[in-house]
């Protein structure tokens, strides 16, 4: 059989010469904008190369700190999000280009380079000397962007220089490891148990105590002694992981990692967790496994750490940052249970007590699933939220957690809605789904159930069902007349483009709730999510978004989001 292709490995980096690129665009975005990206998926290669400023960068399941002069690269097929600091004045280029590979064959043949690993320029590139990745970008922004086809050509030539700029001029990743402001944080790491100040570790920085607690939060994003409380937290929830955790007592754990007052680290402890010491260890003395996303938030909700679940940092955001830590085994959550095989795989090697799954999944699936442990189908149809948790609640013997939260919660929605009936005035809500080009009068059951029943948001747009995603053109929508707008936008390319254009457009302008600036953004995560703690997290953001406290949708500060 002929060659037609260039040989997929993951082994062997081709050689550099082989590789073509064309640039897709190149965006400055800075802090006069306000902009952010949240977690994203990448269908082209992604290079971020930051001018100034400080932040976060979440590349798959990696996490960076900003840097100057330095470049990210993404590849296609992974996620990435950037949080830039507020604070701080910052400025940097996103830039989105393809790579194309020469195979070896004869006569040669060329087709674009997917694989994560078929192009060297992933992960972080601190480029030296400082302004010259800012001196490279510049040139290729300003051919890019001018109205002259021939001087576009060349930002095609000046993207090439960037690249060679960047492969020749990169610094070993292991530069500047070794600062003492590095040493005050290995010293914390290593002596967290004693008795820490911030004048000791001010000397071992070798500066003053003020300038090392400006300088440890500019540079780690995070206080000195929260980063302290951090650490002994951490050591804490592993102690108590442990088997017979049940049988230690609270001060000899307390005292294991710095805190000599058992009653102040249990109080610590809650407020960090959310949960008591005690409350955690019981969680731990079961593994139970969650199967699928909206079971983790179920358990939560129990004061159950799930001991397996699904995780990612795009598509279970909040879970993968708040609990990744604590969960033992992680799951595939890539793209809703696409690799459900190599996860019951996982199970059958973990041994799980118990698995919460949700009912509904295939023969061959659910055959599979009931060799690895004891299954709890959960009715995902015939049951509410509310049902279902304490359908789980039961099967733990957690009954009295379930209804425990759920007077808790009630409480919750109650105050919430005081709140917010005086803050909207009874103004009307439609929730839209923007996916490509369309657009959709959306809700699912979460925003059916909370949004619209427990809050009483007063809905535009209502069918035969409380559930519907019907197709709705610009034109359509000023029927509605709809006082506010809740946008939920899929983040990938194509959407975000038709997103830039449709606000410009007239149909869209004339609005009432876009004239009277009133569209918010909401993300999926967690308004599509079904379970008891994505509801309360829909509660929480709903009277921040609603309370004027978290800003509205503006066309300069969302492109390149979800």
């Amino acid at each position: 059989m002929a060659h037609t292709g260039v040989k997929r490995t993951n082994h062997v980096q081709p050689s550099l010469d082989r590789f073509l690129f064309r640039l897709r665009s190149i965006e400055l975005v800075n802090s006069a904008a306000g902009w952010h990206s949240e977690q994203q998926f990448a269908d082209s290669f992604v290079l971020i190369a930051v001018v100034k400023g400080e932040g976060t960068l979440t590349l798959g399941l990696r996490e960076y700190r900003l840097r100057q002069d330095t470049a990210y690269g993404c590849p296609p097929q992974e996620t990435y999000g950037i949080a830039p600091e507020s604070v701080h004045e910052w400025m940097m280029y996103v830039i989105r280009f393809d790579v194309f590979l020469t195979s070896e064959s004869d006569p040669p043949r060329l087709q674009m380079a997917e694989e994560r690993h078929a192009f060297p320029l992933t992960g972080q590139l601190q480029v030296h000397p400082a302004g010259q990745l800012s001196s490279l970008c510049h040139a290729v922004m300003k051919d890019w962007h001018s109205e002259d086809e021939l001087e576009r050509f060349r930002g095609q030539i000046a993207f090439q220089q960037l690249i060679y700029g960047i492969m020749k001029n990169r610094l070993p990743r292991s530069c500047g490891s070794g600062s003492t402001l590095q040493s005050a944080k290995d010293y914390m790491e290593r002596f967290y148990d004693s008795k820490v100040t911030i004048d000791e570790l001010a000397r071992i920085a070798n500066i003053s105590p003020k300038y090392f607690v400006d300088l440890f939060k500019k540079t780690y994003g995070i206080s000195a002694m929260d980063y302290l409380t951090s650490l002994r937290i951490n050591r804490a929830k592993r102690l108590m992981a442990r088997p017979g955790a049940k049988l230690l007592k609270m001060k000899d754990i307390a005292q294991e990692v710095g805190y000599h007052d058992e009653f102040y680290f249990s109080r610590r402890f809650k407020k960090e967790t959310g949960m008591t010491p005690t409350a955690y260890i019981q969680s731990r003395r079961r593994k139970i496994a969650a199967y699928h996303v909206a079971a983790i938030g179920q358990l939560l909700a129990l004061h159950i750490i799930p001991y397996a679940a699904p995780l990612h940092p795009k598509w279970t955001d909040y879970y993968y940052k708040a609990y990744r830590e604590d969960i033992s085994i992680h799951l595939s959550a890539y793209r809703k249970n696409q690799h459900w095989e190599a996860n019951i795989n996982k199970l059958m090697e973990a041994r799980p007590d118990i698995v919460i799954s949700m009912d509904g999944v295939d023969r061959a699936e659910k055959a599979m699933l009931d060799r690895a442990a004891s299954v709890v189908y959960v009715p995902w149809m015939e049951k509410n939220w509310r049902e279902q948790l304490l359908f789980i609640a039961e099967a733990l013997g957690e009954t009295g957690e379930a209804e425990q939260w759920l007077e808790g919660y009630d409480r919750k929605i109650r105050a919430a809605r005081d709140r917010l009936q005086g803050e909207i005035q009874g103004d009307t809500f439609l929730i839209l789904r923007i996916s490509k080009q369309n657009l959709y009068a959306y809700c699912n059951r979460s925003m059916a159930e909370v949004f619209y029943r427990d809050l009483q948001m007063p809905a535009a747009y209502s069918g035969d069902q409380p559930v519907y995603d019907r197709e709705i053109t610009p034109e359509q929508l000023a029927d509605v007349h709809a006082d506010r707008l809740l946008l939920l936008i899929r983040r990938e390319a194509e959407t975000l483009n038709y997103w830039t254009s449709l606000q410009h457009s007239v149909p869209w302008q004339e609005l009432k709730a876009v004239r009277n600036n009133r569209v918010y953004l909401i993300s999926s995560d967690p308004w599509c999510e079904y379970s008891a703690s994505a509801h309360e997290r829909i509660v929480d953001h709903a009277l921040e978004m609603l309370s004027g406290n978290r800003p509205k949708s503006n066309p300069d500060t969302l492109h390149g989001r979800e």
